[in-house]
C-alpha cells in the first residue's frame, strides 16, 4: 500500500511527536514519581544537558517557546530596561506581548535587517543613542537573537560572538532563541557549546516541539548566578509543572542519541531538496537563502491557487521591504520525506 503524500508545510508545530519521544513519555508513564522537578528524569536531563552543552548548565523545563523566551528574559531584565533585538523576532511578532508581562513592563527595542540577522555595526549604532546616563529613557540591558532567525537564515558563530562582545562591553546579558537551534547546529556542522556559551550566550531557549517532541522546550542558564531564583519564577509565572517527568522526558529523548540533531538534518535536508526544485522553477524566486527548515519563496497567484486546490498547505507571508509580489513560506520537518517534496514540485510544474 502506498503511503499518502503529506502536504503539510505551514510548519513543523503541525506535525505529530516522533516515535521515540512518544516511546520516551510511555516508558516514563509507569508508577509514581516525585513531582515539581524532584524525578530521576529530571535529574538526569541536567547531566545529559551538561555533556551536550560541554559546560555546567541549569535545565529548567518548560511547555511553550514563548514561556521560555519571556522567563529567560524576566530572569536578565529588569522592568526599566530594554530589550534589544532584530525586527523579525519572534519576541516581538509572535508572542502577544509576554516577554513585556513577564519582565513586568521592559521595553523590546527593534533593529532592522535585511535577512534576520543583526548586524554588529547597527547594535552599536543603537547601543549609542540609548546611553546608560540617560535615565529618562530605558536602560538597555539585554540583546535577544534568534538561531535560526524568523526568515529560515542562520548566524556563524563568529557574528553572534562579534554581536555578543559588543553587547557584553555595555554591561548587556544575552538571550538565544532557539526554538529551531537544532536545525542552525546542523546546517553550520558546528557543537552545540559553540553555537552557545562559547558564542557569549548567557541564557537559551531551547526548542523542542519544532523538532519532535510533544510539548517540551526548555530554558538553559549557563551561568549559575543567574538560575539561583528561576525555579520561583518560572512558578510564579504558571509554568511549573507537577508532573515535570513527562517534559523531561522528552527533552532527554531529543538530547539523547543525537535525536534532536538527526531530526534537524532531515528536515533541512528536505528544505534544501525544495528549494533546489524552487530555484530551477521559471514562476519562482526565493527571497533568501534557504539555511535552515523554511523556506521564503515568491510565486505567481495562479500557482498558489493551483496547489492549494490540489490539497498543499503553506502560508502566505508577510512581503520584506523591496520584494513585490506575493511570498509564501513553507516549512519542513523530520517527518517530511523525498515523496512529499518531489509531489509538490511536481504539481508546481502542472502550472
Amino acid at each position: 500500500m502506498v503511503e499518502q503524500i503529506r502536504k503539510n508545510f505551514s510548519s513543523d508545530n503541525v506535525v505529530p511527536a516522533c516515535p521515540a519521544v512518544m516511546s520516551a513519555l510511555m516508558a516514563a508513564n509507569e508508577g509514581a514519581a516525585p513531582a515539581y522537578g524532584a524525578d530521576a528524569w529530571t535529574a538526569r536531563l541536567q547531566q545529559v544537558a551538561a555533556d551536550v552543552f560541554q559546560h555546567a548548565v541549569q535545565v529548567f523545563p518548560v511547555t511553550t517557546g514563548t514561556a521560555a523566551n519571556a522567563l529567560a528574559l524576566a530572569a536578565i531584565t529588569p522592568p526599566y530596561g530594554a530589550v534589544l533585538c532584530d525586527e523579525s523576532a519572534h519576541i516581538v511578532q509572535s508572542e502577544c506581548g509576554a516577554p513585556d508581562f513577564y519582565t513586568g513592563g521592559a521595553r523590546l527595542l527593534t533593529i532592522p535587517s535585511e535577512d534576520g540577522r543583526m548586524d554588529p555595526a547597527a547594535l552599536s549604532y543603537v547601543l549609542d543613542r540609548h546611553p546608560a546616563s540617560n535615565v529618562q529613557d530605558n536602560l538597555p540591558t539585554t540583546l535577544s537573537l534568534t538561531q535560526a532567525t524568523e526568515w529560515g537564515t542562520v548566524y556563524d558563530p563568529a557574528r553572534i560572538a562579534d554581536l555578543t562582545a559588543r553587547a557584553r562591553a555595555r554591561g548587556l546579558a544575552v538571550h538565544l532563541d532557539g526554538a529551531r537551534l537544532a536545525n542552525a547546529i546542523v546546517h553550520l556542522g558546528c557543537t552545540p557549546a559553540e553555537a552557545t556559551w562559547k558564542a557569549g550566550i548567557d541564557v537559551l531557549a531551547l526548542g523542542a516541539t519544532k523538532n519532535g517532541a510533544m510539548a517540551a522546550e526548555a530554558v538553559i542558564i549557563f551561568d549559575p548566578a543567574r538560575a539561583e531564583q528561576f525555579a520561583r519564577r518560572r512558578k510564579r509565572g504558571g509554568h511549573g509543572w507537577s508532573k515535570q517527568r513527562f517534559l523531561s522526558a522528552q527533552l532527554l529523548a531529543c538530547l539523547e542519541d543525537d535525536l534532536w540533531l538527526n531530526n534537524a538534518r532531515q528536515a533541512n535536508a528536505m528544505a534544501h531538496r525544495l528549494a533546489g526544485g524552487l530555484f530551477r522553477h521559471p514562476g519562482a524566486r526565493l527571497v533568501y537563502e534557504t539555511q535552515a527548515n523554511e523556506i521564503f519563496v515568491m510565486l505567481p497567484d495562479r500557482a498558489i491557487a493551483h496547489l492549494r486546490a490540489a490539497g498543499f498547505v503553506f502560508r502566505d507571508w508577510p512581503t520584506p521591504l523591496g520584494v513585490e509580489g506575493t511570498v509564501v513560506r513553507l516549512v519542513t520537518s523530520y517527518y517530511t520525506r523525498v515523496a512529499d517534496v518531489d509531489a509538490f514540485l511536481a504539481t508546481l510544474a502542472e502550472v
